[in-house]
């Protein structure tokens, strides 16, 4: 009699991933060879030690099990891969959660918290709990009118703004495409979507002669002036600064300076290149091995940086995600490759830092100075 077991295999970071063996071999759907294998593309820790962390090997071994129960009553019936004609209830509320801790799981915590947030919304909308066989285009429809409309759950006092909204039903779209790959669901909800369009934002940025008044500005944590200024002299995240360790950082004749990055999905290792300043601002932490940037918060951050810029004189809304801003947009405007500066910022698409692109607009400059008349008394 045909059986599926779900097992585990050890891949790298100490973590394993999930898989379906069956017996006898069935026939792949994908590529229609026999195979003993079916991963899930689950993932869990080895030796989990935060709550999260177990929490994340509770659910996804979970959704493994009820995949297992499915994918077995499947088999019995031998429609493997062909007809569903079977009902196996699947909360999908679960199923999100699965994914977003996938995020968890690969470290991206910037992507994990946007992703929490965008479940909680989701769950706001339609409760804790609900098959995914009950999903349809009408709650697909409801749930984009209900972003447009909600308030912002953090300050309750503003509607969430539209791109905030655009991000969180882009996530919907992208689990129920998964859904319906893995069978989950027997529709493509996803097909007839009509997105959120995104509104254009301005990237706020600091000119050269700003951030020389912002250096020669005192500041309450003269930390957080050195972690901003390197952001804008390598285009880090604030993530990217505070986890920084001597061992990624590197010089030698024919490269200069550069950091080490490892891609998190891939694994692989590239160099990011950065200026002679840079390595000068890390110099100033006096440390020498592990975390360069030691004790630096976040916390302290919005305030100290809004304070310091207001004493500098800059009247301009800056955050430190602005000091990245800076790094793109000075980087453009100096004449540097569009490509050059999309693969240093490391966008998956040049779509992406295009916006940088239309903050310095050559073109628009040099068309504005081309009519050059000389007026008495304007100029000597």
């Amino acid at each position: 009699m045909a059986n599926v077991t779900l097992r585990q295999k050890e891949i790298a970071n100490n973590k394993s991933s999930l898989y379906l063996d069956y017996y006898p071999p069935i026939i792949s759907a994908k590529t229609g060879k026999e195979t003993r294998r079916e991963f899930l593309n689950l993932k869990v820790f080895n030796n989990p030690k935060t709550q999260i962390e177990k929490e994340h090997n509770k659910t996804t071994i979970e959704f493994g099990n009820l995949i297992k129960s499915k994918r077995l009553i499947q088999l019995r019936d031998r429609e493997f891969g062909f007809k569903e004609n079977i009902e196996v209830k699947v909360d999908f509320i679960e199923y999100y959660g699965t994914i977003v801790l996938e995020y968890y799981n690969k470290g991206s915590k910037s992507n994990y918290s946007t992703w929490k947030t965008s479940l909680r919304y989701f769950k706001i909308f339609i409760g804790n709990k609900v098959n995914a066989k009950n999903l349809s285009p009408e709650i697909v429809k409801r749930y984009r009118e209900f972003l447009l409309t909600t308030n912002n759950l953090r300050t309750n006092k503003q509607k969430l703004s539209v791109n905030t909204a655009s991000s969180y039903f882009n996530h919907l779209i992208a689990v129920l495409k998964r859904a319906y790959r893995e069978r989950i669901i027997h529709a493509n909800l996803a097909e007839h979507a009509v997105f959120i369009k995104e509104e254009e934002t301005f990237r706020e940025y600091l000119s050269e002669e700003e951030l020389v008044k912002l250096w020669n500005t005192d500041i309450k944590f003269p930390q957080i002036k050195r972690a901003a200024f390197f952001a804008a002299l390598t285009g880090f995240r604030f993530v990217d600064v505070k986890n920084l360790t001597w061992d990624r950082v590197f010089t030698d004749k024919h490269q200069g300076f550069y950091i080490q990055l490892k891609e998190e999905k891939t694994g692989n290792i590239h160099n990011h290149p950065i200026s002679a300043n840079a390595y000068e601002i890390l110099k100033l932490e006096n440390t020498s091995t592990g975390i360069v940037f030691q004790n630096l918060e976040y916390y302290r951050t919005p305030r100290t940086i809004k304070d310091w810029v207001e004493a500098a004189g800059i009247i301009k809304k800056i955050s430190f995600h602005n000091f990245r801003h800076t790094y793109a947009t000075l980087q453009l405007a100096n004449g540097t490759d569009l490509f050059v500066v999309s693969k240093l910022l490391g966008h998956k698409s040049v779509k992406t830092t295009q916006i940088y692109a239309k903050v310095i607009d050559k073109k628009k400059i040099e068309a504005a100075n081309r009519i050059n008349l000389d007026l008495h008394g304007l100029s000597d």
